[in-house]
């Protein structure tokens, strides 16, 4: 449908993914992409990061729609590197329309140490702001802005005390703090045509919750548990029935934020989560 043509998208964590899956579907769409990516591990995460090979794959699955990719290594908690990687791309592809602040960890578990919540909110919160700051000054009017939230972060006091750890804590306090800083800053840019939208997803299948370090947080009352044991506590979350959302679900909201056909959207929170929070208002605690 071409819904993005010829725009031109910034999306750092894109070597996997929900910034894989961003990447694909708006080149799908028609767009061209800079895709940013550390390539390293988290200190605090129980899981391994992207590789350069990840980023590579990227590359080519956005290449194979017949658009051109600029793949980039740089760490969102360094804005000089941010800035240079930008500069990099948009001279390569010429413009920026739409930057998407994607990266993020997610360490799970009651023992890790503080490190975790310091991590998560450097990488989450302080990356999120280095990557949109870095940009704006190559976004011109009818530019889009559009943050990853969470539902976590829409929780009363999701704060990891209820067996999850600091790293939850700090995931859910950084996506609370993006969703209010989207507001704030969808007033400042309206005057210029610039926009700034948040999607708040439930769980969805990626690395971040498809590791041993997750399904044993998820799952303390068994010895070695599995994805189907996590879907298991995860199902019942949610008002439809589902444990989780697959990453294109989250990507079309993407695209639509993306696209012309949001152009008087701004400031906008956007929930995709099979219902949970509507649930949780009904008086379900998916805590326990």
């Amino acid at each position: 449908m071409q819904r993005v043509l010829d725009k031109v998208v910034a999306i750092t964590g894109a070597a996997r993914g929900l910034g894989r899956s961003h990447a694909v579907r708006l080149a799908e769409e028609g767009a061209d992409i800079i895709a940013l990516d550390v390539c390293a591990d988290a200190a605090t995460a129980q899981y391994a990061g992207a590789t350069v090979s990840d980023l590579d794959e990227t590359v080519r699955l956005i290449e194979k729609t017949g658009r051109r990719a600029v793949a980039k290594r740089a760490d969102v908690r360094d804005r000089e590197a941010l800035r240079t990687a930008l500069d990099e791309g948009v001279a390569e592809l010429g413009r920026l329309d739409v930057v998407i602040p994607n990266a993020g960890i997610s360490p799970l578990g009651v023992d890790l140490p503080i490190a975790a919540f310091t991590e998560t909110l450097d990488v989450n919160l302080v990356g999120a702001l280095n990557t949109v700051h870095a940009a704006l000054p190559h976004l011109g009017e009818g530019a889009s802005i559009i943050l990853m939230g969470s539902v976590s972060g829409l929780m009363p006091r999701y704060d990891g005390n209820a067996g999850v750890g600091p790293g939850a804590a700090g995931y859910s306090f950084s996506k609370r703090i993006l969703a209010e800083y989207a507001e704030w800053l969808s007033v400042q840019l309206a005057p210029s045509g610039r926009r700034v939208n948040v999607v708040h997803p439930t769980n969805v299948a990626t690395e971040l919750i498809q590791n041993e370090a997750a399904y044993r947080t998820f799952r303390p009352d068994l010895e070695a548990p599995t994805l189907a044991d996590v879907e298991a506590v995860m199902r019942p979350m949610h008002g439809m029935p589902i444990a989780y959302l697959e990453p294109v679900d989250i990507s079309h909201a993407v695209v639509y934020f993306a696209s012309d056909e949001s152009r008087y959207v701004t400031g906008a929170q956007l929930k995709i989560d099979g219902g949970l929070i509507a649930k949780l208002g009904a008086g379900f605690d998916p805590r326990g």
